[in-house]
């Protein structure tokens, strides 16, 4: 925006007018220095307590509850870290803004395995093993570790100018949260919910724990696959009649020769985990599939070994995948001898194909009608270990109840038991030195028994996605272990699955695909594993008698609660049993358990101590918002958690965003080297900067930032601090003595007014449906094209030039100081530093703070949407005569829009009749301009992609140019005493000169 400067063509012996000039006076300055600045700002709140003032002034209005999802105290923030604290002050900061109390709690998670893990590594690092620390120095150590990052995150948040309560955050380590937890764990007691069973779970033998889904993720992993042959022993009796009537054969003879081949036969299952053939106990088959018992004819020639089967073998599989089983069998030639429909395979057993290895498995091997088995890979046959799958538990429970016994055949280090005769202390999996995560010799041992056992028909590689705890990187395992549940009940059944659902329905979520997301998780999901096998957490503090049964007695329970509120979880370790059973139990008689709960537990109950527990906050929390993983995670603990105790969701709404990429779309990895350090930008750029990436991203989806990103956002800050600049500087010394009502403001700044209030609309609106993206967007807009391309642009020559007391700049600066006020306030959630900056340097104050103030009241009376149409015909025209005149400024032919004073040709009788009462040389900032609804010449200027109904034919202005104001015009030198400047510079020159000698 170039400001006049009379001194540009004064002579020796003209007058200088620059004094008679009101040009811009600011000490905001050009260049932002964030990096530096940024810090002074925060010292500046913290002296002043910004917070307890925040709170103070909001007293009274409605409470706005957005609960923080707590981060691990672990380690420095990386981006997703701040996208996901900055969105959230977005909310927060809008909503206190909006008129609401908007209070802000930050949270740590600070049990659990990701803190563990990295204390573990610090005690190897020392030469200590964890089995040679004693639990009260480890958990101390777990304290300590988790208390230093607490610290050193919370400082790295509110560099990012987040705002809260940060000297009084909630922890899940503190003890009053400790007890807490463990009161909302003993509520499942009371319901009932709590059991304690034996089922299979992710297991990480490396980790020495159960793990829940939400800590899995998935790598490729190769592993060793084997096709096992498990001899048949019986088939049902009237297998052979079914057989002959079923293929309504009339010579009984083919039933009676089908049950002689398929006694002779063997069912060939495929399995990718050998090391789980001990724990078998049935196999799965489709009832509606078809197979085959196949007759082995010839082997392959030339294997320079003797293979695994040979003629004469008959075996049972699948039709469909009968090609890939032989030629990883190795065959050569087979024959089908019998088709077995699936529904016939009903009553068939199998000897297990380790029958007498070390004197085990003597047992039978049913066949069980699975509706999971598929003819896409395999046999056509499920290897069955109701300990080592969710699938093979479902299928044996579901055959033979839930007290069927379920074998325990590995340990919690991943090596066999007694239960698994043979190979007693063989390992799944490496769990220490340099191999840790690799395979271990189970697999190899268990191959090399098959093969001793004649039942080993092929084996191979496969590599596929395989379950790694996200902590260790290490492969998981499914293994059957007592662990404590918490019982959901099945979708329909009236339980807390139900309520949880319902509770879903009840709950708004942005984007609304979120919905659907958790209730299929919900719906899908098995009961929720609540026990970890670890040191560092709240217990499972409850007594179990020697049925396994939980004590349910209020007064063991209140003590319990108690003790651990004065001494935190450690007293649940360090007091004797006897203590907290009283004088009506004897600890003779009841265990006390000593499990981890599961930190999804620990940070699901984070609402029971930290929004019921504090004053200043509610319950329920108006929004929860987290990244589009928690559907998994803390959104479904916490609704599952507050639905068992309080039947229903701790949340009103939820809101999710996607995970942070490169700009090239790439999760970030230290090994690619794309990661994207928040600390780095702030120290570059500013926090600022980052906000403002924040605010105008798209958080529905996936998100990228790199270089190009934030550059982005650093042009736009410029164009945004430029124009705040100047609106700061031209109302310099402005008062409400100068102050002009609407009424009597010309028509332009009536315009600019309604345009204020139909973006007072927009913003409030985008604030409340969290459209952060929105009113950023909505906000950079109208500073760049309304206030400096246009209307800051049209009003600079009357700000600079016409009397101070003049109508058009009184009403000029008045509506400037509106918009100034709103647009600072508007974006002060988004830029937090810099509209402090903008604010204080127009409204200067000791105490004061843009982060005080609230959106202000805009009157409805702006709003005139027939004066705001009529505006965008005028700006339609003014567009296409500055087209023509940057044409004429390009090809040097004008130096500046003031030389011109063009004839536009308007066809259309609205777009002519919008410019009646204006003058159009102001609007186009012009010495003088002639519309006129002739037809144009075919060489008049048309802008294309608008109307063609405007033409533009550009012509000279007539006249000497004013040397104050530098309009060109023919009026200048009519006056004797001022023969250099025009009639309204002689005024305004006359006035100044008044003033200064009144």
């Amino acid at each position: 925006m170039t400001m006049p400067d009379a001194s540009k063509d004064a002579t020796s012996e003209g007058r200088d007018y620059k004094d008679t000039l009101f040009l811009p006076e600011t000490q905001f300055p050009m260049r932002a220095g964030l990096p530096k600045a940024e810090p002074q700002w925060l010292k500046r709140w913290a002296d002043m307590d910004l917070y307890k003032r925040l709170r103070e002034s909001a007293k009274g209005r409605t409470k706005y509850i957005l609960h923080d999802g707590p981060p691990y105290a672990n380690g420095h923030l990386h981006m997703g870290h701040a996208f996901n604290k900055v969105l959230k002050d977005l909310v927060v900061r809008s909503r206190q803004m909006l008129g609401y109390d908007a209070n802000y709690v930050p949270g740590w998670d600070c049990h659990g395995l990701p803190i563990e893990w990295q204390v573990e590594k610090e005690f190897a690092e020392k030469g200590r093993a964890k089995r040679d620390v004693s639990k009260n120095e480890f958990r101390s150590a777990c304290r300590v570790y988790a208390e230093k990052w607490v610290d050193i995150q919370r400082g790295e948040f509110k560099r990012y100018g987040i705002e809260g309560d940060w000297d009084h955050p909630y922890t899940t380590m503190a003890f009053d949260a400790e007890a807490a937890i463990v009161n909302e764990l003993l509520k499942f007691v009371d319901k009932d919910l709590l059991y304690r069973g034996s089922k299979p779970v992710m297991w990480s033998p490396v980790e020495q724990t159960a793990l829940a889904e939400a800590e899995i993720e998935y790598h490729d992993h190769q592993s060793t696959t084997i096709w096992v042959k498990f001899p048949v022993s019986r088939i049902a009796p009237s297998s052979a009649k079914a057989y002959a009537e079923f293929w309504k054969l009339d010579d009984p003879k083919s039933g009676a020769q089908f049950e002689q081949a398929f006694k002779q036969s063997s069912i060939v299952i495929w399995t990718t985990t050998p090391w789980t053939i001990p724990g078998n106990r049935a196999i799965c088959y489709g009832p509606k599939m078809s197979y085959g018992l196949y007759e082995v004819v010839s082997m392959k020639d030339d294997l320079g070994f003797e293979p695994w089967s040979k003629p004469g073998d008959k075996l049972v599989v699948s039709h469909a995948l009968a090609e890939s089983v032989k030629e990883a069998g190795l065959i050569k030639e087979w024959k089908c001898l019998f088709e077995v429909p699936g529904d016939l395979l009903e009553g068939v057993t199998c000897d297990h194909p380790l029958k007498g290895l070390a004197g085990g498995y003597e047992f039978t091997v049913p066949l069980l009608a699975g509706d999971h088995v598929t003819d896409e890979a395999g046999t056509g046959f499920v290897h069955t270990a109701p300990g080592h799958g969710q699938e093979d538990y479902i299928a044996w429970v579901t055959a033979f109840g839930m007290e069927a016994e379920i074998p325990h055949t590995v340990d919690e280090y991943g090596a066999y038991t007694e239960e698994a005769p043979g190979f007693e202390g063989a390992r799944v999996l490496v769990i220490e030195g340099k191999k840790k995560g690799k395979e271990g010799d189970a697999n190899k041992r268990v191959i090399e028994a098959l093969i001793e056992h004649g039942n080993l028909l092929a084996r191979g590689r496969l590599v596929h996605s395989y379950p790694h705890s996200w902590r260790s990187k290490a492969p998981v395992i499914f293994r059957n272990t007592p662990q404590w549940f918490i019982r959901l009940g099945g979708v329909g059944e009236g339980g807390l699955r139900d309520t949880a659902l319902n509770a879903i329905d009840d709950t708004q979520f942005t984007p609304a695909s979120g919905r659907n997301r958790i209730r299929a998780m919900v719906e899908g999901r098995p009961d929720w594993l609540v026990s970890r096998q670890r040191a560092w957490g709240v217990p499972i503090a409850i007594f179990v008698n020697a049925k396994g049964e939980p004590l349910n007695d209020a007064k063991v329970n209140a003590r319990i609660v108690e003790a651990v509120k004065r001494h935190g979880a450690d007293a649940w370790f360090d007091t004797p049993a006897q203590e907290f059973l009283g004088d009506d139990h004897s600890a003779n008689e009841y265990e006390k358990v000593e499990d981890i709960l599961d930190v999804w537990f620990d940070s699901g109950s984070t609402h029971a101590f930290c929004l019921e527990g504090r004053d200043d906050l509610k319950w329920p929390a108006d929004l929860y918002l987290e990244g589009s993983d928690q559907h998994r995670g803390w959104f479904q603990s916490s609704l599952l958690e507050s639905c068992g105790t309080r039947g229903r969701a701790p949340y009103d709404s939820v809101l999710t965003h996607g995970f942070v990429l490169d700009d090239q779309g790439r999760k970030m990895s230290k090994s690619i080297g794309n990661v994207v350090d928040p600390a780095e930008i702030t120290q570059q750029y500013g926090a600022d900067i980052l906000r403002i990436w924040t605010a105008s991203s798209d958080y529905s989806d996936d998100l990228r930032i790199g270089k190009e990103i934030i550059g982005s956002a650093v042009d736009a800050y410029r164009k945004l601090r430029n124009t705040l600049r100047y609106l700061i500087g031209a109302l310099d010394g402005f008062s409400d003595a100068e102050r002009l009502d609407p009424k009597d403001m010309p028509e332009l700044e009536r315009y600019i007014l309604h345009r204020l209030a139909v973006l007072d609309d927009e913003v409030r609106a985008g604030y409340e449906k969290f459209d952060f993206k929105g009113v950023w967007r909505k906000c950079l807009d109208f500073a760049s094209l309304e206030l400096s391309a246009f209307y800051l642009d049209i009003r600079k020559d009357s700000l600079y030039c016409d009397r101070p007391d003049d109508v058009g700049r009184r009403a000029a600066r008045t509506v400037m100081a509106e918009v100034f006020d709103r647009l600072v306030t508007w974006l002060a959630p988004v830029c937090v530093f810099t509209m402090e900056e903008a604010w204080l340097a127009r409204h200067p104050s000791d105490d004061g703070s843009v982060h005080l103030q609230q959106f202000p009241e805009t009157p409805k009376a702006w709003r005139d949407d027939v004066l705001g149409a009529k505006w965008k015909k005028i700006r339609e025209v003014r567009r296409v005569v500055t087209g023509a005149l940057e044409v004429e400024r390009r090809e040097k032919r004008i130096g500046a829009s003031l030389e011109a004073a063009p004839v536009v040709h308007i066809a259309d009788a609205d777009l002519l009749k919008a410019y009646d009462g204006l003058d159009a040389a102001e609007l186009f900032i012009t010495s003088g301009a002639t519309l006129t609804n002739k037809p144009a010449p075919e060489n008049a200027f048309r802008l294309e992609g608008e109307t063609q109904a405007v033409a533009v034919v550009p012509v000279e202005a007539e006249g000497e140019k004013c040397r104050r104001c530098w309009r060109i015009l023919p009026e200048v030198g009519a006056h004797e005493a001022h023969a250099d400047i025009c009639e309204r510079c002689i005024d305004a020159v006359e006035d100044a000169d008044a003033r200064k000698s009144a």
